[in-house]
C-alpha cells in the first residue's frame, strides 16, 4: 500500500507539473505557483475544520518546516529556469529531491532490502535522464522559459547552485511533511502549502514579479493545488505506512509522469534520453516494490 500511495503521490504532482508548465505559457510562474498553493491550503484547512482534526505544536512545526522548504526549492527553480539554464538545474534538482528523504529515513532507522536499494539506487541516474529533457546543451542555450520572466544568463556555477538549493528545499518538504503526526489529519499539508505560498509571495517581491491572479486563466492554477494537496496528502499517508527511504524516492520520480503527460497529451518528441530514463523509472519501482 505504501509502494501504491507513492506513485499516486508521484503521479499527481508530475501531472501538477504539467498543468502549471501549460498555464506558465500565459501567465507569470509566480502567480501560478501562489494561486496553486493557496488554493490548496484553503481546501485542506476546509476539510481539516469540517473533520474537526487535531492541531498540535509538532504538526505546525514540521508543516510550515515543509513549506519553507518547498517554497524556497519553487524560488531556487524558478531562478534557475529563468537563467536559462534549465538542462543543468532541472535534472539536478529532480536528483537531490530524491536523495534527501532517502538519506534522513535511513538516519532514522529505515533499513531497505538489497533489492530495493538496487531500485532507490536506479531511481536517481532514471530521475536525472527524465528531467534532463535530452539535450542539457540545448536547453542551456535558450533564456525563454514561459513564465519564468527574462532574467540574464547565469554561469553554470550558479545554475548548479540554483538546482541544489531547489532540489534540498523540495528533498527537505518531503523529509519534514513525513514526521508531522499520523493523527493531524490534512492540517500538515494545509500548513505546508500556506507556509509556501507565503514564501512564494516573498520570493517574488524580491524578484520584483508580479504575483497576483488577475485573470480567469491564472484563477484555473489552482488545479495545480488540488493536484499538490492530494500528492503531498498521498505521500504522508505513504511515508506512515512504509520506509521513507522508500517511498520518498519514487515520489520523486513524478517528473518522469510530467513527460509522460507531455508526449501523450502535447505530442512532445521523446529524446532518446528520456526514453532510457522512463525506462528506469520503472525498473527502479519494480525493484522498490520487488524488494
Amino acid at each position: 500500500m505504501a509502494i501504491l500511495l507513492a506513485l499516486v503521490s508521484a503521479l499527481c504532482y508530475g501531472t501538477s507539473d504539467f498543468i502549471g508548465g501549460v498555464l506558465s505559457s500565459r501567465i507569470r510562474s509566480w502567480t501560478a505557483a501562489f494561486t496553486g498553493q493557496a488554493a490548496g491550503a484553503l481546501i485542506l484547512i476546509v476539510i481539516a475544520l469540517a473533520v474537526r482534526s487535531p492541531l498540535s505544536g509538532p504538526t505546525i512545526g514540521w508543516g510550515a518546516l515543509a513549506g519553507v522548504g518547498g517554497g524556497l526549492g519553487i524560488v531556487c527553480l524558478y531562478r534557475g529556469l529563468a537563467s536559462g539554464r534549465m538542462g543543468v538545474v532541472a535534472p539536478l534538482s529532480g536528483v537531490i529531491a530524491a536523495l534527501v528523504p532517502a538519506v534522513v529515513g535511513v538516519a532514522g532507522g529505515d533499513r531497505p532490502s538489497v533489492v530495493s536499494w538496487l531500485g532507490i539506487v536506479l531511481a536517481l541516474p532514471a530521475t536525472w535522464l527524465v528531467a534532463s529533457g535530452g539535450d542539457a546543451a540545448g536547453a542551456e542555450g535558450t533564456d525563454d522559459t514561459p513564465g519564468a520572466g527574462a532574467g540574464p544568463r547565469l554561469s553554470t556555477r550558479s545554475a548548479m547552485l540554483d538546482g541544489m538549493l531547489a532540489g534540498l528545499g523540495f528533498g527537505v518538504s518531503f523529509a519534514a511533511i513525513a514526521q508531522a503526526p499520523a493523527d493531524a489529519g490534512q492540517w500538515p499539508v494545509a500548513v505546508e502549502l500556506l507556509t509556501g505560498a507565503l514564501v512564494t509571495v516573498v520570493g517574488a517581491t524580491i524578484a520584483r514579479e508580479a504575483w497576483l491572479p488577475r485573470t480567469s486563466t491564472a484563477y484555473l492554477a489552482s488545479s495545480t493545488g488540488v493536484l499538490a494537496a492530494v500528492a503531498m496528502s498521498a505521500f504522508v499517508a505513504a511515508s506512515h505506512r512504509g520506509m521513507l527511504a522508500v517511498t520518498g524516492i519514487i515520489a520523486s520520480l513524478y517528473p518522469a509522469a510530467t513527460i509522460v503527460l507531455a508526449i501523450t497529451v502535447l505530442r512532445e518528441r521523446v529524446h532518446r534520453t528520456q526514453a532510457l530514463g522512463l525506462g528506469l523509472c520503472a525498473v527502479a519501482v519494480a525493484l522498490v516494490a520487488g524488494g
